[in-house]
């Protein structure tokens, strides 16, 4: 997803940490994630200054993306005090889950037919939803997939449309022997009908269906959380994302 922003990205794996920037106004597309196993409250002060100095030198805002399943017991009671030395701020939760639970039937709706991502028209509305889904600008959400030829190809990225008009989005992608879920949103005033949980259906189902995979992973935000274990996925690693302080 970064490499397709800009094929000259900073895509590396440093001793404990792992950047994924594409230097985008899609800030989701900007991220550092440590990798240690098992750190202690020491070690993950070292990294937490690190990956800060990291976030400073770009252009564009992203996020650290920590998973507090690496982190032994020390370093999670550490945790806050530790991101506060190193000048981050912590913006918002969210939840690893995985499951072995594909091929998921091909979903049905009273209120949506689906259909998949081909043009630039569909890239835009994808984007646009993600952007007033999760408070973003238009402009910001639209640099991170508009004019892609990846998310028209190889991305099994979904709209549902309400009476012709898109009202929610999901898409997977394989990635290391797994279905990854990524960007699922729905229009703001149109929650809590199952629009979510039916597209997100429909992307499992066709890309399970079109690689054979049978494992499928996902970061989920606080709104999703509750969504995913009807399809049948697990909680792992609590999640917590944190930006620069200002």
């Amino acid at each position: 997803m970064v490499l397709d922003r800009d094929p000259g990205a900073d895509v590396r794996d440093l001793p404990g940490i792992a950047v994924r920037w594409a230097d985008c106004r899609f800030a989701f597309w900007n991220c550092v994630t440590l990798t240690d196993v098992a750190a202690d409250a020491a070690l993950l002060g070292r990294r937490l200054d690190e990956a800060a100095r990291l976030m400073r030198a770009k252009r564009r805002a992203g996020f650290l993306w920590l998973f507090e399943d690496l982190l032994d017991d020390g370093a999670r009671a550490a945790l806050d005090a530790a991101a506060e030395r190193a000048g981050l701020r912590y913006a918002f939760p969210g939840t690893g889950m995985a499951g072995d639970l594909l091929p998921v039937p091909d979903p049905v709706h009273p209120d949506l037919t689906f259909v998949r991502v081909a043009t630039d028209e569909h890239l835009r509305a994808y984007a646009d939803i993600n952007s007033r889904a999760y408070g973003f600008g238009l402009d910001e959400g639209r640099d991170g997939i508009a004019g892609s030829a990846l998310w028209k190809k190889d991305v099994h990225a979904y709209l549902g449309l309400r009476d012709g008009t898109p009202v929610t989005c999901a898409a997977t992608f394989p990635a290391e022997g797994r279905l990854f879920v990524a960007l699922v949103a729905t229009e703001p005033g149109c929650e809590r009908r199952g629009y979510g949980e039916a597209v997100t259906r429909k992307a499992l189902h066709e890309g399970g269906r079109a690689t054979g995979l049978t494992r499928a992973a996902l970061h989920a935000t606080a709104a999703g959380a509750p969504v995913y274990p009807r399809i049948g996925f697990r909680p792992n690693s609590p999640i917590r994302f944190y930006g620069l302080r200002d």
